[in-house]
């Protein structure tokens, strides 16, 4: 038979017009599958606006075309990272914490849960922004004001001292239109306390805290709190005397250090896995924070000065950071050496959480004040300290990119690369289901569908340290 080149060219012109546009196309690529520890290989991912259209095997490449095609031969794709408790706050340097915004996506974190601070207006404003396409960086999901006793040593808090109160400033969260509520316990009355978390969880919040001494952890659990902030306040469950510590702490007739003293005495893991299981049936799960609980246990042993990302934050942001350094400055061996000890059995609680079932979030407490747990590098560090005492690095991951999404009730629109879910993904050089390290191999990174390639990751990580080169000046 003659080959008829025109009859060709129309059917290959044909084919093509035939074919679907869309946004983004990622060809040939690996797809990890963090639910069930898998990989996917040979992937098509078809991007349409700020969601996935459609994922297959090499038939899409005759269904769709796109002007951005990404070759993802070799890599892995998967959601981007959550990191479930940051800080942005320093009301005297809003502009650092705004720099932090492009920051977190250069490391691949496409969602932080803002746990509060002082800056609180901003970050809404900077979330609508976001969300409305005016602004570049991670989505933000934020508590507003934190919920506080009166006379709280933090400032930019809600202070509430009556149940009128707290009435009021539950109604002021809602008109700020908050993600979840958070609450914490330096002034705030016990039993104003757990009347806070029943009625901002009947109001259809997920509330996380920290807790009061007078309190055991059961009591707000009960009362509905989803979330303990720190994986230390778990401690107080390790021992068959919470209750009676609890009640002690309350009254005022027991020392904090007498109390963990009877705590680390009277440790029976049997009695704390029962325990944790309970909080499990419950609903409430845990952040651990284990990073930023290292940094200042290890201090001594770390030169974290020296680490480049230092280069990326505002002066004013590193200097609070300087706050528990000089606090520490002082230390004898043997305080420094307690410190170690007193992680090391934090930490060691890990198994025990994830034996109960209970829902562990990774989240690192980033942001301003907290030595050295620096934004966005901190939670592919969380990642791996969470494997070093006791998760897989599937596991690990499922505590950032499932679990962070399951708090606010939002899993049909994050946590797998499927049909329907939002585009927001990392493209990694390696496989972190077999080492959680491989987190930091980032390729390339979406955020609502925009694609942004190694190229210009960098291009903003150099923009962000000559705006900090300047500030410094």
């Amino acid at each position: 038979m003659k080959f008829n080149y025109y009859l060709f060219a129309a059917l290959t012109f044909a084919a093509c017009e035939s074919k679907k546009e869309t946004d983004l196309l990622i060809s040939n690529v690996t797809i990890i599958d963090v639910k069930n520890g898998e990989t996917i290989p040979n992937q098509f991912v078809a991007i349409q606006g700020d969601s996935i259209l459609e994922v297959g095997g090499n038939e899409l490449s005759q269904k769709f075309r796109s002007k951005t095609q990404v070759d993802g031969g070799g890599k892995f794709l998967m959601p981007g990272l959550w990191d479930n408790h940051v800080h942005f706050g320093g009301a005297e340097y809003i502009d650092e914490n705004e720099q932090l915004l492009p920051l977190y996506l250069t490391f691949g974190v496409t969602t932080v849960r803002d746990a509060a601070g002082d800056i609180s207006l901003e970050v809404l404003k900077w979330r609508d922004e976001i969300n409305n396409g005016q602004r570049i960086g991670p989505k933000i999901l934020t508590s507003g004001p934190k919920l506080e006793g009166i006379e709280s040593i933090w400032p930019g808090d809600l202070e509430i001292g009556t149940e009128e109160e707290l009435e009021l400033a539950l109604d002021s969260l809602e008109k700020l239109k908050v993600d979840f509520i958070k609450i914490t316990d330096n002034t705030l009355q016990p039993e104003l306390f757990l009347e806070a978390v029943k009625k901002a969880t009947a109001k259809g919040w997920s509330v996380s805290g920290h807790i009061p001494t007078a309190l055991t952890i059961d009591q707000v659990s009960k009362a509905g709190q989803k979330t303990v902030e720190h994986l230390g306040y778990l401690m107080r469950m390790t021992t068959p005397f919470e209750e009676e510590i609890s009640k002690a702490r309350g009254n005022g007739t027991m020392s904090a250090v007498d109390a963990a003293k009877l705590q680390a005495e009277s440790r029976d893991d049997s009695v704390t896995l029962a325990k944790f299981k309970l909080l499990a049936q419950q609903g409430t799960g845990v952040v651990p924070t284990l990073l930023i609980s290292s940094n200042i246990a290890y201090l001594d042993e770390h030169n974290f000065a020296e680490d480049t990302i230092l280069h990326y934050l505002g002066p004013k942001l590193k200097e609070s950071y300087q706050w528990r350094i000089e606090r520490m400055a002082n230390d004898t061996p043997e305080d420094k050496q307690n410190r170690k000890d007193n992680f090391e059995a934090t930490a060691n609680l890990i198994p025990l959480v994830k034996e109960s079932g209970m829902k562990i979030y990774a989240g690192t407490d980033a942001g301003y004040l907290n030595t050295y747990d620096f934004p966005g590098l901190a939670i592919h560090l969380e990642l791996q300290q969470l494997v070093k005492y006791g998760l897989s690095p599937r596991e690990a991951l499922e505590a950032s990119i499932i679990n962070g999404p399951e708090y606010f009730g939002l899993e049909e629109e994050f946590g797998s690369v499927e049909v329907g879910k939002k585009a927001n993904l990392i493209l990694l050089e390696k496989n972190p289901l077999e080492d959680i390290t491989a987190t930091l191999s980032i390729q390339d990174v979406i955020k609502s569908g925009e694609f942004l390639d190694r190229n210009q990751l960098d291009q903003m990580l150099k923009e962000i340290k000559s705006w900090v080169s300047e500030k410094e000046k």
